[in-house]
Formats: structure tokens, C-alpha cells, sequence
């Protein structure tokens, strides 16, 4: 199918709410936005006051990308109040389709679009052509996802909430760290690590584990006292955050033979630059005993590009039913 414009394109998360046009197939996206969530009181509020901020009327189709598990047509955020029917919102909204899928779906979908110049490498050998591909994302939650391909080299892209598996330790200060954490909350998922928030529970449990008194920090103050090499226990942080990511990465490279390599999308690790070890990292990914061999020829790159669910979206459009 190659249909369906001018499209109302949709990336929406547990804090932010993206919008784009796209006039027509092959078009580049117009007029990107984004919305803090908190200042709509429903997606489709949001749309719409997008919608008319901008002067577009009657897009026919609408894809959307959104922060949460797609079982059926009433959809509810993890991360969010937002709550809403799909039918409902398509019908509000005069769309002939919509289409809602995860919002790692989304970004997974957009990978083969990506440039060079749209990707950080962390390392790794050559990707192997054709081949799955993993992926994963700390922003407000984690996303997971990845893309398989047929006997014919399409790639389908995979629908989970990998961010919420149980998290394991590769030592005893990580055990130390993890069972503070279970302290605090009934099940430490990798979500409760990494993420905005899971950067604030690490720090918070280092300044435990030290017998410091910790500060009230937002997850950006975390990165940014990281990032100046300010405060010794928000460093840390961002290492021990650095330390799991990698762990999780490879578990998720070996559960799907990701020999077409590993992205990273989400939030925060462009956002921290230098202060997020590569080699740290891939010690942690590699790590896996007998297939520290083979992961070490994966390749890793981190996802640099602004809006690329936003693409991934109108690809999900084109190719799912």
C-alpha cells in the first residue's frame, strides 16, 4: 500500500507527544512538533490542537507510535493519564484509517531509513545483511523491540514490553544496588533502572549504599551533574546506568541473534555524550561467558536522529494490515 495522505504521523510518549505532516508518499515530514503531554487532557486533544496550530485539516490517514502495550482498541499509557478508543479517536477525527501501534514498533520500523549520519557507533564488527536486528531505549520507560525478517528479506517488526523483564546483577555492588532498589518496589524490572526515572533510583541507591543523604534531583539534573563531573554519586549513576544498559542490550542481542546489530534509541544517552562510557558499555554487553566471542563482533550504534518513530510510523502505515 502506498496511500492514504496527506497523514497526521504520531510519536507519543510518557512525557512528550510529537506531531508531523506528511503531504504526500516519499515527502519529507512538515512541521514537527512537540507537546508536552501535561498541557492536553487527551490525545486528541493534542492532535487537534496540533492540527490547528499548524493550518492542516483532513488528513486521511493517521499513524501513531504510543508508549504502551497495543492489545485491542481501548489504549492506555504506562507512563501517562492519557487514555482513549482508537475507533473513537478515527472517528473524532474523520480519518478513513488509523493506525496505533507501539511506539518502539514505530522506531523499529524506521531503521532501514536511517543514515549514517543519523547513527553514534559504539563498537562491533559488521553487521551481518539481512539479519535481526535489536533494539532498545531508555527515555521516560524503556521500550524493546526488533525487526525479523521472512524468506523474502522483509522485516517485521516485534510488539513487547521487554523493558519490564526482571533485572539481573553481574556482580555484588550491582546485587547491592538492585536489592536496595527491591526495597522500594515490588518488582525491579530494567525499567526501573533504565529510564528518566530509573537514573534518579540509581542515585538514590548509591547515595544509600554510601551513607549520603541524597538530594531531590530530577532525572536531568542526574545527567547534567554527570555530564559536569559535579557530583561524584550522579557519575556513578550514570555508570552503573551505563553498566545495566549494556547488560540488557546483550541479553536482548542473544535472545533474538541480533547479527544485524543493536540500536539504541530513547532520550538520554545522546543526551549524555561523553559521560556515557563506550567501553563500559560494551564490556557489560560482551559480557556473557561463553558468547562473549560472538558478541563481540555485534555492532552497537546509538540513535542521534530527532524524530525517527516519526518515520517509522508512516512506514508502519505501508506495510501493516
Amino acid at each position: 500500500m502506498n496511500q492514504g495522505y496527506p497523514r497526521l504521523l504520531g510519536d507519543i510518549g510518557g512525557t512528550n507527544a510529537r506531531w508531523a505532516w506528511q503531504a504526500s508518499a516519499g515527502a519529507e515530514l512538515q512541521d514537527i512538533s512537540v507537546q508536552p503531554c501535561e498541557d492536553s487532557a487527551s490525545i486528541q486533544e493534542s492532535a487537534a490542537n496540533y492540527l490547528l496550530a499548524h493550518g492542516h485539516k483532513n488528513p486521511r490517514w493517521a499513524g501513531i507510535g504510543i508508549a504502551t502495550v497495543i492489545t485491542g482498541d481501548d489504549v492506555r499509557l504506562t507512563n501517562s493519564s492519557w487514555r482513549f478508543s482508537i475507533a473513537a479517536f478515527q472517528k473524532a477525527m474523520g480519518l478513513e484509517r488509523c493506525l496505533v501501534v507501539n511506539d518502539f514498533t514505530a522506531l523499529a520500523m524506521s531503521l532501514p531509513a536511517l543514515k549514517p549520519t543519523d547513527l553514534r557507533a559504539l563498537g562491533g564488527g559488521t553487521a551481518v545483511a539481512g539479519s535481526t536486528i535489536g533494539l532498545l531505549g531508555p527515555g521516560t520507560g524503556l521500550g524493546v523491540s526488533g525487526l525479523v525478517p521472512d524468506a523474502n528479506g522483509r522485516y517485521s517488526a516485534l510488539a513487547g514490553e521487554g523493558g519490564h523483564v526482571t533485572l539481573s546483577a553481574n556482580d555484588d555492588v550491582e546485587s547491592t544496588l538492585l536489592g536496595l532498589l527491591r526495597k522500594q518496589f515490588e518488582h525491579v524490572s530494567a525499567e526501573r533502572v533504565l529510564s528518566g526515572s530509573g537514573l534518579v533510583n540509581i542515585y538514590q541507591a548509591i547515595c544509600a549504599m554510601e551513607g549520603l543523604p541524597a538530594r531531590a534531583l530530577e532525572p536531568a539534573d542526574v545527567t547534567d551533574a554527570a555530564v559536569a563531573g559535579s557530583d561524584a554519586q550522579c557519575v556513578q549513576a550514570v555508570h552503573y546506568f551505563t553498566r545495566f544498559l549494556g547488560n540488557v542490550a546483550g541479553n536482548l542481542a542473544l535472545t533474538l541473534g541480533s547479527l544485524g546489530g543493536v540500536y539504541i534509541g530513547g532520550g538520554i544517552v545522546p543526551r549524555l555524550g561523553d559521560a556515557f562510557d563506550a567501553a563500559v558499555f560494551r564490556n557489560s554487553f560482551e559480557s556473557k561467558g561463553r558468547y562473549r566471542a560472538l558478541l563481540s563482533t555485534l555492532p552497537v550504534w546509538v540513535i542521534t536522529a530527532s524524530t525517527p518513530a516519526l518515520v517509522g510510523a508512516s512506514c508502519a502505515l505501508d506495510t501493516l494490515p
